[in-house]
């Protein structure tokens, strides 16, 4: 259930991407549908007690339950905000199911 989730995030992020590159009539209708998919996979892991989270825009801190693909590229004393979600963290009743893995970015001060 949880790889399907993941695949299934990883997807609809695809998705999205796409459509931004539409025309914003024609897109419309598809955008909905990528809703519409994404809040029944999120119905279904909640019946079975589990949740995506996304920490897109979040600032980051080494104890998040993800890894950072490119934290290498900064310094210590940078002030560092996840800039995307690769993979989402997935969490369950009882802690954290799946680590998710972010790209980071300097936060703009």
């Amino acid at each position: 259930m949880i790889d399907i989730a993941v695949e299934s995030w990883r997807f609809a992020k695809l998705f999205g991407r796409v459509l931004s590159k539409m025309d914003a009539g024609e897109g419309t209708r598809y955008v909905n549908q990528v809703r519409y998919f994404h809040k029944k996979v999120e119905e279904s892991l909640s019946e079975s007690g589990l949740k995506l989270v996304n920490v897109e825009g979040h600032p980051f801190d080494p104890g998040i339950a993800a890894s950072a693909l490119n934290l290498g590229d900064f310094a210590p004393e940078d002030v560092l905000i996840v800039d995307q979600m690769i993979e989402p963290i997935i969490m369950g009743p009882d802690g954290l199911k799946r680590q998710g893995t972010v790209m980071l970015k300097k936060e703009h001060q």
